[in-house]
């Protein structure tokens, strides 16, 4: 396998770690908003989540609350559209898109792909059907044609695999080993990352980022409360840590990545 995975900022926005998590020193941080596109040859082109949405947000005033506690900042130039073309990539040619999960942040750009097949999991469509206010999801978002775009990974589709010697539950997306979808349940209903090449681990909001990834246990009651199920994502946590700790790249989607090429 000699593919390529190349990441793009596509917007960010900043939170005080000492508000987050019990020890953290005071200070404003910038948390990107990552995707990730996988380039594996062969017609295949994998992009893992879209970034924030630019311009006008028709989200209502779940969007308004959301942007308010979370501000946005993305300028026109975020569009991952525009990052994929400034990096010589027809948007067009992407043939798959990845999501995490569907928070703001994630789906942004989902629009700029209409031809791409989406993948899914059973938990996504379970947030899409109810969309309770602490899942964080603004179906504005989300194009028409969505939902008619989508293969779905259900529950039972996620086989055990083994990788560095840790238990990992994934589908394989070309059933080749080069792009496996794996289980990292907690921050969100169906919340999924990608195990590329078996070199990087993209973990999407598996953790705050990669130096935060045991950081879990002293997250505080607010933070702690938005998780979709706390007990999985700590545990997420000791899964990414114990997969770091073998020699496997952990990127979480919020990371600053100094680089753009992620394999070697």
């Amino acid at each position: 396998m000699n593919g390529r995975l190349r990441h793009y900022g596509c917007g960010s926005t900043t939170h005080d770690a000492a508000r987050m998590f019990r020890g953290a020193q005071p200070g404003v941080r910038t948390f990107p908003s990552g995707a990730f596109l996988y380039d594996g040859g062969e017609g295949r082109r994998v992009l893992f989540d879209t970034g924030y949405a630019t311009g006008h947000w028709d989200t209502g005033w779940r969007g308004a609350a959301y942007r308010r506690l979370l501000p946005p900042q993305v300028s026109e130039e975020d569009d991952i559209a525009a990052r994929l073309r400034e990096d010589g990539v027809d948007p067009a040619s992407v043939t798959h898109v990845v999501l995490s999960h569907l928070h703001p942040d994630h789906v942004g750009g989902a629009r700029r792909f209409p031809d791409a097949t989406f993948v899914l999991t059973a938990g996504h469509l379970r947030t899409l059907a109810s969309p309770r206010l602490t899942a964080g999801v603004l179906p504005g978002l989300l194009p028409a044609w969505f939902p008619g775009a989508a293969r779905i990974i259900g529950d039972d589709d996620f086989e055990q695999v083994t990788h560095a010697g840790t238990v990992l539950r994934a589908v394989d997306l070309f059933d080749d080993g080069s792009y496996l979808v794996i289980d990292l349940p907690g921050h969100a209903d169906g919340h999924i990352g990608a195990l590329v090449e078996g070199q990087v681990l993209l973990a999407g909001d598996g953790a705050w980022g990669c130096d935060l990834l045991d950081a879990a246990p002293r997250m505080k009651a607010l933070p702690r409360a938005v998780q979709y199920d706390f007990d999985a994502y700590r545990r997420t946590g000791d899964l990414l840590t114990e997969l770091a700790a073998a020699g496997t790249r952990v990127v979480c989607s919020h990371d600053a990545v100094g680089e753009t090429e992620l394999l070697t």
